[in-house]
Formats: C-alpha cells, sequence, structure tokens
C-alpha cells in the first residue's frame, strides 16, 4: 500500500481511466462531491483481474457469496437474475448481449481521498499511469432507434392502466429503449463527457471485455454497512428549469403532486417489506420520506430507508431479497414482472440491474442502473433505456415526456459525440 499526493486531479484520472481501459476489466466509481444522504460512492478504481467471476448455478447470488473470499468484487448484477429468485424468464430481443451478472476481483486498486491516492498494487502503477497516452479520438455513434414508436408506447400505457384497474397490480415501471450502432468508440472520453454533462452521485465507468458501463446514476439501490441497510428509491421527476423561478416551481410542483407522491409511498411500503426479509424486527424505519434533491439535468424524490441486519442473514442474502429494486418494478412485485416481459418488447439486461463493489469485510454499496449508457465494442452497438411508474391516473403522454426527460442527457451525449 502507498500513498501519494496529485496536483492535477482532472488530468490524472483522465490518464488512469485510459491506462485502466488498457486492461480486460475495470470499474471506477465515484459520486462528483455530490451531497447525498449516506454520502454517494467512494471514489475508488479497480484495475485488472486476480479472479473472474464465472458461475455456473442457478443461484447466482449463492455462488457470488462463495466467490467472495474476504477480498474487494467490482460488478453489476443485470435485471435478469431475478428469474434466479422466482419462476420468470426472459426472452426478448438483446441488442448488447451483456452477461446477467460480471464480477472481478482487481489486480491494481486505487482509493481516491480528495488529492490524495492511497493505492494497492505490487507494481509501480503511478509510472505505468504516466506514461499512458490520453486517446483524444472522438467517438460517433449513429442516432438512437426507439424499440417502440410513441404511438404504440401510449397504447401500451393504456393496457397497463387497465391491468390495474382490473386490480393485477397497483403501479408498474415501464421502459422502452433506445439502441444504435457505433462507428467509433472512444469509452473513456464518453464516460467524461457524460459525467460533465449529468453529474451524479452514483456514477461509474466499467469494462468487462467488449462490455462498457457509462452510468448517470442518481439512485442508490443499497448499501450495507457493517449490520445497518440502507435502501433509497426515487420515484418523481421534474425538469430542472430555465430560470430560478421556473426551477423553484418544478420542484415545489413535484413536492406537491398527488400522483408522485402516491408512486413514492407505494415503492416505500415495497422496499420495506424486502428490507424486513433481512433484518431485525422493529429495525425497519423510514428516515425521510418525499426529500426533494436537485441533479444538473432534474430534480427527483427520495425516500431513505433503513434498517438492522439479523445475524442470520449474510451480505448476499440482504442483496438478493431486495433484488431487484422496486422503483425499477412496481407492486406487486412478481406480477409486475410478468407484465413487463409481456409488454416490453426488449431485455433490460444489466438496464435497472445494479453496478457496485463488495468490501472485504462483507459491506456494499450499488446503484441502481438508469441514466446509463450500455456499449458493445465487439458487436458495435449500444443501447439506453428510459421509463417511468404507471399508476391508474397516468396521463399517457406525460409518462412519455418523463422518458424522454430521463433519456435527454444521453442523447445530447450521442448528437454531440465526445
Amino acid at each position: 500500500m502507498k500513498t501519494t499526493s496529485i496536483n492535477n486531479k482532472p488530468q490524472f484520472l483522465e490518464k488512469a481511466l485510459h491506462w485502466a481501459n488498457g486492461f480486460s476489466h475495470c470499474a471506477y466509481f465515484q459520486s462528483n462531491g455530490i451531497s447525498y444522504p449516506y454520502q454517494g460512492f467512494n471514489e475508488i478504481l479497480a484495475v485488472g483481474v486476480k479472479r473472474i467471476f464465472k458461475p455456473n448455478e442457478k443461484d447466482r447470488f449463492e455462488a457470488l457469496f462463495a466467490f467472495h473470499q474476504n477480498k474487494w468484487l467490482f460488478g453489476y448484477l443485470g435485471y435478469d437474475l431475478k428469474n434466479d429468485t422466482e419462476d420468470l424468464s426472459s426472452k426478448n430481443a438483446d441488442h448488447v448481449q451483456f452477461p446477467e451478472i460480471s464480477f472481478f476481483e482487481p489486480q491494481h486498486l486505487l482509493f481516491f481521498k480528495g488529492n490524495e491516492i492511497e493505492i494497492w498494487s505490487e507494481e509501480d502503477v503511478l509510472g505505468q499511469i504516466e506514461k499512458t497516452e490520453i486517446n483524444s479520438s472522438q467517438s460517433k455513434l449513429n442516432a438512437p432507434q426507439a424499440s417502440i414508436t410513441k404511438a404504440a408506447y401510449l397504447d401500451i400505457i393504456e393496457k397497463l392502466r387497465q391491468h390495474i384497474e382490473e386490480g393485477d397490480c397497483y403501479e408498474i415501471n415501464f421502459c422502452q429503449e433506445f439502441h444504435g450502432e457505433i462507428e467509433n468508440i472512444n469509452p473513456v472520453q464518453l464516460y467524461l463527457a457524460l459525467n460533465q454533462f449529468s453529474p451524479s452521485p452514483f456514477s461509474c465507468f466499467q469494462k468487462h471485455d467488449e462490455h462498457y458501463i457509462l452510468s448517470a446514476s442518481p439512485e442508490r439501490f443499497i448499501k450495507k454497512e457493517d449490520d445497518k441497510i440502507i435502501s433509497q428509491p426515487i420515484k418523481g421527476t421534474r425538469p430542472r428549469g430555465k430560470s430560478t423561478t421556473e426551477d423553484e416551481a418544478l420542484r415545489n410542483e413535484l413536492r406537491s403532486d398527488e400522483k408522485e407522491l402516491a408512486e413514492n409511498m407505494m415503492i416505500v411500503d415495497l422496499v420495506r417489506n424486502d428490507l424486513a426479509r433481512s433484518s431485525k424486527i422493529g429495525s425497519v424505519k423510514v428516515e425521510e420520506i418525499f426529500g426533494i434533491y436537485s441533479f444538473q439535468q432534474v430534480h427527483q424524490m427520495i425516500s431513505t430507508i433503513v434498517s438492522e441486519k439479523r445475524e442470520d442473514v449474510s451480505a448476499f442474502d440482504v442483496i438478493k431479497n431486495a433484488f431487484p429494486m422496486g422503483s425499477m418494478t412496481g407492486a406487486p412485485k412478481v406480477k409486475v414482472m410478468e407484465l413487463i416481459e409481456q409488454y416490453e418488447s426488449t431485455k433490460r439486461g444489466a438496464f435497472s440491474g445494479a453496478a457496485g463493489y463488495i468490501s472485504p469485510n462483507g459491506n456494499f454499496d450499488f446503484n441502481v442502473l438508469i441514466r446509463s449508457l450500455f456499449l458493445n465494442s465487439a458487436s458495435k452497438t449500444y443501447s439506453f433505456q428510459a421509463g417511468s411508474a404507471i399508476t391508474y391516473d397516468s396521463i399517457p403522454e406525460k409518462e412519455y415526456e418523463e422518458c424522454m426527460v430521463k433519456a435527454k442527457a444521453i442523447i445530447s451525449l450521442i448528437q454531440q459525440g465526445a
């Protein structure tokens, strides 16, 4: 372990990410210094592989538990791991072909604390980074194609409202995919541009062979700090205003919108139930409900639920018992996941799963993989998705507008290149 100071952090980070991209696997997490309850991601860069998780078992959560071996692990959980926990399947089209789960134990670890870096490596990492040349080539992604038309989207929302009226479910998160082809890709520069355009507390860059995740997620799925479990679902979105007055009006509108409040409350109840499966009786508490937080692109309504882990429950059971996150499914969870498969035209893949890290002592932090761009450098394809929570009171046109607000940062990034 070595600690060193850096003078020009942006330049060092850019070089470090290009160096990391030279390996088959790497993962970078950061919070962008954004104030957030229980803090955003720690700033960590994990590079290279000592071991790669390659599960064959049906229950890949159990397999990940066995793989952990009290080491640092980095990676993501794809949405379709739901098929391990429930009698479900996924047969829709898949444009980027991400593995359903991928984790690795890194060769090199860099922990950033302001302008200081703690390096865990047996090699001269600083020397390697210093020699790395920055690739300044520009990415060119062809214009995104929607997987369904706007008319089809509006029709599906009406059908989902019918399911709600008939009592099949209370709320369902319906997503649409945008995909396209890659002419030229510089993943590091593209990630840095996305992060500048839409800084978030759960930002990450991951490479798993040819698969890249570029995430500007504002949402935490679940965090474990010793015996404390924290989940912070987002339900409720407004764009930022063009003026201070408009911005404040939009913020206030979100806080008082009965539909958004009802959506948030439903998911809070679902998360409380999910956490209760892993927690001591009576320990599940809603610390904040309907909190309004402002990011560069949007205002969000965020609630914070905490609990205390039971001693007979492993860290991996905590994740499994809450996965996939209620904010990306709806309620009741199993029924809405069946409806999601029926009405969405493409696989979610890594989208609406979770990216994060697990420490040697079993603490962890995972985001919700939203506001994220997924790249396959081998097939030269990309994908991103956006969704919203549908309730009986949903107005289809407004739900469509909400999706486009959420997709705005990535669409702008593709249009301008990076």
